[in-house]
This record gives C-alpha cells, sequence and structure tokens, in this order.
C-alpha cells in the first residue's frame, strides 16, 4: 500500500522540517513549501492526501490557499495551523471548507489525532461542505471575542452551523452571549437578508403563547379583529430564535414538535396549512436533559432541538480571554455613552481574571460600563473598577478556595431579592428578569419557602 501524502505549507522553515521529520517517522510521505504560491504549485503537482496549511503566509493568508485549493479539488481535506486565532478567521476557513482548525504552538499528538481523523474521512471520501459568504456589517459590530480553547470550538461549530439550516440548541450559563452566538450563525449564513426572529420563551403569558408564535385569523377569539402573522411567519427564510426554551408550556411542546417534524402549522382559527421555512436556534440555561427525566420536557423534542448543540462555557472557565473582552467592551461603552477611555492602565487585567463573574460576560460588561460612565479621564484605572467589582462581590459569600458553588450564589441572591421585594414574586421576577415559572421552579428547588 503506497504512503499518504502530506503537503505542508508553512513560511517558518524549522515548522516544516520538524514536521516532515516526525510524520516521515510515522510512515507518512511529506513534501512541503514557504509561501502560498509555491505550495498551490506543489499541491497541483504531488496532489497530496492531506493539506497542512498555515494561516499567515508571506505572500498571501492562508485562506485565499484554501479557497483555490478548494476550486482545484472541493473534496480535498486541509487543517489549517495558526498562532493567530480569532472568530472572523475561524468561521471564514470552515465556510471555506476547512476539515480542523489548530493553535500553534502546535502539540503533535493532537496533531496527530486530527491527521488520523482527516485521513479516515479522506479514505470515505466524506466531502465536507462549504460556503463562501462575507460576514455581515451588523454583525461585525457585534462580534464574539475569545481564543481560548472553549471558544475556538464554539466558532469551530459557528462556521460548521451556518453552511445549512440545521436546527441548533445552544447552552450555557446566564450571561454568556446564547443569542449572540445565535445571531453569528444567521449572519454569516447565506440566509442572513432575512429576519431573525428571537422570542423569550419565559416573557410570554402561557394563554398567549399560541397566538404569538402561529398567528391567528379574525375571529379566532375575542378581541380578534383581523388576521395577525406568528413569528413563524414572521421568520420567513431566516432564523427563528427561541430563548429560555425551558420555559416552553407543555401544550406548545407539542404544537412545536409537530412544526420540527412536518415543517408545516396553521394560524388559530384556521385550517390552512402552512409552510415553515426558517431554521429553528433554541437556547437555554437549564439542563434540558435533567427536565425531560423529570417528566417537565418532553424527550422527543429534546433530541428535535439538538441536532447540533453548541454549549457556551462561562467565563470563569475562559479567563485567559478576559484581557480582549474588556479592551471589547469598553470601546464598545465609549460609542454607546460617548466616552473616549483610550488607555487601560496596567494590573487591571491580572485584577479582573481573579473575580468569579457568576453573571458571566454580562456581569462583566455592567461593571465596565459603570466604572467607564463614572471615569474623570482618558485612562481606565483600577481605582475606577474596584468599586463595582467589590459590590458584586459582596453579593456572595467567599471561602478559602475562591467562591461558593453556583447553587449556593444563587440561592442567597434569590432570598436577598425576595425578602427585599416583600416575597412579592411579580416584582422579584422583574428584578431577576427571570419568569414566574423559573423563579416558582428556584423557590422549589431551594427550599426557600422554609427559610
Amino acid at each position: 500500500m503506497s504512503k499518504r501524502k502530506i503537503l505542508i505549507i508553512d513560511d517558518d522553515r524549522s515548522i516544516c522540517e520538524t514536521l516532515e521529520l516526525e510524520f516521515q517517522s510515522r510512515g507518512y510521505d511529506t513534501r512541503s513549501s514557504l509561501d502560498g504560491e509555491s505550495g498551490l504549485k506543489s499541491f497541483e503537482e504531488y496532489s497530496p492526501d492531506l493539506v497542512l496549511l498555515d494561516l499567515r503566509l508571506p505572500d498571501c493568508i492562508g485562506i485565499d490557499v484554501l479557497k483555490k485549493i478548494k476550486e482545484i479539488k472541493p473534496e480535498q481535506v486541509v487543517i489549517m495551523m495558526t498562532a493567530h486565532d480569532d472568530m472572523e478567521n475561524t468561521i471564514q476557513a470552515v465556510q471555506s471548507g476547512v476539515y480542523d482548525y489548530i493553535h500553534k504552538p502546535l502539540d503533535l499528538d493532537q496533531l496527530e489525532m486530527a491527521l488520523g481523523r482527516a485521513l479516515q474521512i479522506r479514505e470515505l471520501s466524506d466531502r465536507m461542505e462549504g460556503i463562501v459568504s462575507e460576514i455581515s456589517n451588523k454583525y461585525r459590530l457585534n462580534r464574539l471575542v475569545g481564543k481560548s480553547p472553549g471558544m475556538l470550538e464554539v466558532f469551530k461549530s459557528i462556521g460548521a452551523a451556518t453552511t445549512s439550516k440545521v436546527t441548533v440548541l445552544i447552552t450555557g450559563e446566564s450571561g454568556t452571549g446564547k443569542e449572540l452566538i445565535a445571531r453569528a450563525i444567521h449572519y454569516n449564513s447565506k440566509y442572513k437578508a432575512y429576519p431573525f426572529v428571537a422570542i423569550n420563551c419565559g416573557a410570554i403569558p402561557e394563554n398567549l403563547f399560541e397566538s404569538e408564535l402561529f398567528g391567528y385569523v379574525r375571529g379566532a377569539f375575542t378581541g380578534a379583529a383581523g388576521d395577525h402573522a406568528g413569528k413563524l411567519e414572521s421568520a420567513e427564510e431566516g432564523t427563528l430564535f427561541l430563548d429560555e426554551i425551558s420555559e416552553l408550556p407543555p401544550q406548545m411542546q407539542v404544537k412545536l414538535l409537530r412544526v420540527l417534524q412536518e415543517r408545516v402549522y396553521s394560524r388559530l382559527g384556521s385550517n390552512q396549512e402552512l409552510e415553515f421555512n426558517a431554521r429553528l436556534i433554541a437556547a437555554t440555561n437549564t439542563d434540558l436533559e435533567e427536565l425531560v427525566k423529570e417528566g417537565r420536557f418532553r424527550e422527543d423534542l429534546y433530541y428535535r432541538l439538538k441536532v447540533m448543540e453548541i454549549d457556551v462555557p462561562p467565563l470563569r472557565a475562559r479567563r485567559e480571554d478576559i484581557p480582549a473582552l474588556t479592551e471589547f467592551l469598553i470601546d464598545k461603552i465609549n460609542k454607546e455613552f460617548d466616552k473616549n477611555i483610550t488607555h487601560i492602565s496596567p494590573g487591571i487585567f491580572q485584577h479582573l481574571q481573579k473575580f468569579g463573574y457568576p453573571g458571566n460576560v454580562r456581569q462583566l460588561e455592567n461593571i465596565l460600563r459603570r466604572a467607564v460612565v463614572m471615569a474623570k479621564s482618558d485612562t481606565l484605572f483600577w481605582d475606577d473598577l474596584a468599586p463595582f467589582v467589590d459590590m458584586e462581590s459582596k453579593s456572595a459569600e467567599m471561602t478559602e478556595g475562591g467562591l461558593t458553588t453556583l447553587d449556593e450564589m444563587e440561592k442567597r441572591h434569590l432570598l436577598k431579592v425576595l425578602e427585599a421585594t416583600g416575597w412579592n414574586k411579580s416584582k422579584a421576577c422583574r428584578v431577576l428578569d427571570i419568569s414566574r415559572p423559573t423563579l416558582d421552579r428556584k423557590i422549589e428547588k431551594y427550599d426557600l419557602g422554609s427559610d
């Protein structure tokens, strides 16, 4: 059996030599090129089974080489290597058909595993479908930020989800940016010109949910003076985003399941079937699998929703992203409040990385917003931030090993809000920004009534 051939395109000669020696010792036939032009020439002459491609080359960017390779041979398996990971490059690479995206410094064992998987895909002639589309200007203004391994996996998933209308379930704690991810998928897909329609399932009264989602015709109920298009119809060929999907009423779970299975629905009061042509993206900060076990969420709907699942890591699990996030958020806040914070004093990032952020990126943004608004100069000092970080810290009990568990923090905060509102649940829901069913479930979970 002939040896598998690997082409390495990287401007670092030492990396090329190291990889060639390593993979030759593992039984591969290898060749390398130091720039994009010679790499493309080698590709056509050498006809490799797999290409290892650097993102930054002296005469071009690797994505341009990737696109040309895909034009010549659409089924070609390419693994991209880079020390300059960011969301836009990751999405462009996945959209252009890259098999995997590995950051430097390279882990040779990890690379070997990726090679094995890629060559297996090659042997099975399983072609990775890619699309060529520009990131919309609207989304450029609200892009996600992160270079941590967890966020790089999220970016890969976003890229993969843009290639079709696959149903997506986004999971993660409150404040991690689940809706931003849903919008990233929409605005990086070829359907970005169509509407992105968002619904918070926990904010709609149960008796109004069906008419809101499906629409209604004149006379369907008292007060229905005319026809009304629902959210399913308003989404057209775009995206319907259902946030807090765990709050979907039981009877609506049945109806949504039928929409996903049959791709048809009817307005309230009508027998005429309409086609549902949009993509559905759902999000939750609740463990749906646990709700299924408890009989509070339909198992068949759960599996219909999680055709592709994207789990967003909490901020405490990607502290290395905090400096870049801070700079990005300050720039955003500057524009929002007409401020001009252009410098960040040394040491701020070290302080910010110590906090636990139970509210995740949303909490970091709130801290920065208050500090930027109150700042007296164009430089942000730790003294500007410290009072607001301390304010957030005092809401949770500190232990010798760090913060208490999230459950304990949530329990204490819930009890504090309930006591402050005199156990007025409507007021507590507004303060906590959650629905009444969610509040009742948490009160029961933590047995707060007995407190």
